[in-house]
C-alpha cells in the first residue's frame, strides 16, 4: 500500500484509544506531582515536558531510530511550524487561568464549545462539512453539559472570556496540526521537534514571569526518589501525549481529537 492510503477503521480506533489513554495517564501523574506533592509551578512542569520531547527526539534521531527532516533555515522552518508554538502557549496560559477562575462544572461546560469551534474550523480550513448526525451529536454534548451545570450560580465574566479564548486556541491548534501534518513537509516527529524548539523560549519566559523559580529550586521533595520518579514520568508522558495528539489528529481529524479531549474529563 502507498503512504497516501486512507487509514483503516482499526487504525483510527487505535489512535483514538492511544490518545485517550495517554491523556488520562498524564492527567493522573500531573495531579500527583502538582496536588499530592504540591509542586509550585505547572508552567515548569510543561517546560520540562517540552525539554524532554526535544531531548528524546534528538536522541532517537542520532541513534537512527527516527528521521527529522532538515527543512532549511530557521526562518523557513519557523514559517512551516507557525502558528503552532504561539497557539500552544496561548492555549496553556488560558487553560491555567480559567482553571483557577471557574468552578470545575462550569469549566467542563465551556470547554465543550471547543468541539463546535473545531468543527467550524475544519469546515473553514478544509471545506469539510460535518454530517448532520455529527452536528446533532455535538449539539447534544454541549446542551447536556449546560444542563448538568445549570445549578452553578457563580458568574465570572473574566473567567468565561478566558475559557472561551482557550476553546478558540484549542480548536485552532487542532486544525493547524492537521493542516501541517497533511502537508507532509516535516512529518510527525519533525513537527513535534520544531514546535517544541520554538515553544521553549515562550515557556521559559512564562516560568520567569510567574515568579516561582525560587520555590521550584527550594522544593522540599527534590531529594525524594519517589517524587523524582513521578516528575520524570510527568515529563516523559508529555512527549507521549504530544505524539498521541498528532497521531490521532493525522489519522482521524482535529474534531475527533477535540472530542476525546473533552470526554476524558468524564473520567
Amino acid at each position: 500500500m502507498g503512504g497516501d492510503d486512507e487509514p483503516t477503521q482499526l487504525a483510527k480506533i487505535l489512535s483514538a484509544l492511544y490518545y485517550g489513554t495517554s491523556s488520562v495517564a498524564i492527567m493522573t501523574v500531573n495531579k500527583i506531582v502538582l496536588t499530592t506533592y504540591g509542586f509550585p509551578s505547572a508552567n515548569f512542569v510543561a517546560l520540562s515536558q517540552v525539554f524532554f520531547t526535544i531531548f528524546f527526539i534528538s536522541l532517537a534521531k542520532n541513534c537512527g531510530c527516527i528521521s527529522v527532516p532538515n527543512a532549511g533555515s530557521h526562518y523557513q522552518i519557523f514559517r512551516k511550524v507557525f502558528p503552532l508554538p504561539l497557539l500552544f502557549v496561548l492555549n496553556l496560559m488560558c487553560g491555567l487561568v480559567a482553571t483557577k477562575a471557574l468552578s470545575l462544572p462550569m469549566f467542563a461546560v465551556l470547554r465543550r464549545f471547543s468541539i463546535w469551534m473545531t468543527m467550524m474550523g475544519e469546515e473553514y480550513m478544509f471545506g469539510r462539512r460535518a454530517p448532520l448526525s455529527i452536528k446533532l451529536s455535538v449539539a447534544t454534548m454541549i446542551l447536556g453539559a449546560l444542563v448538568a451545570a445549570a445549578d452553578d450560580l457563580a458568574f465570572d465574566m473574566f473567567g468565561y472570556i478566558v475559557i472561551l479564548a482557550n476553546d478558540v486556541f484549542t480548536a485552532a491548534n487542532g486544525v493547524y496540526v492537521k493542516k501541517k501534518l497533511d502537508a507532509k513537509e516535516l512529518g510527525t516527529f519533525g513537527l513535534m521537534y520544531y514546535n517544541c524548539i520554538y515553544c521553549a523560549p515562550f515557556l521559559m519566559l512564562l516560568v520567569r514571569l510567574e515568579g516561582k523559580l525560587d520555590q521550584v529550586a527550594n522544593f522540599e521533595h527534590w531529594n525524594d526518589p519517589v517524587f523524582g520518579v513521578f516528575f520524570f514520568f510527568a515529563s516523559a508522558l508529555g512527549f507521549l501525549l504530544t505524539h498521541a495528539i498528532f497521531h490521532c489528529t493525522h489519522t482521524n481529524s482535529a474534531l475527533t481529537t477535540t472530542v476525546i479531549g473533552c470526554l476524558k474529563n468524564v473520567i
